[in-house]
């Protein structure tokens, strides 16, 4: 008991050595990875982010233009945004709130379509 007393008394008079993490919350560390987010209108649905995801949490439908995350499977690794050709994709500072149920981030896009390119073969027999 002898042994104990000083680090009793230590902890009973100084500031707590955690977080009430909810409700008090920290600023993040600059260029830190936090949740990850898409601008839907840039993406071209090619499928990079999904194939290179360690962690196999985003799924891309290229025929309905649908981008899927699963956000509590998502490691945060910053591995997707990387392989991005569009750099559509974006880790916030912010990080996501606590939740009791598992949910699906859904974003769905538009399907473009390349324009086609006119020969000049064409453009002669237009012109005629």
């Amino acid at each position: 008991m002898m042994f104990m007393t000083p680090h009793i008394l230590k902890n009973l008079f100084q500031k707590s050595a955690t977080r009430m993490y909810p409700l008090e919350q920290r600023e993040p560390f600059e260029r830190a990875r936090g949740e990850l987010a898409i601008t839907v209108e840039d993406c071209i649905f090619c499928g990079a982010c999904a194939r290179k995801c360690p962690s196999q949490c985003i799924t891309v439908d290229k025929k309905t233009a649908t981008w899927t995350l699963d956000p509590m499977a998502c490691i945060c690794c910053g591995i997707c945004v990387t392989a991005c050709p569009k750099n559509c994709l974006q880790q916030e500072l912010v990080y996501r709130r606590p939740c009791t149920e598992r949910e699906q981030i859904s974003r769905q896009g538009e399907i473009r379509r390349r324009p086609r390119k006119v020969k000049p073969a064409d453009e002669e027999k237009k012109a005629a």
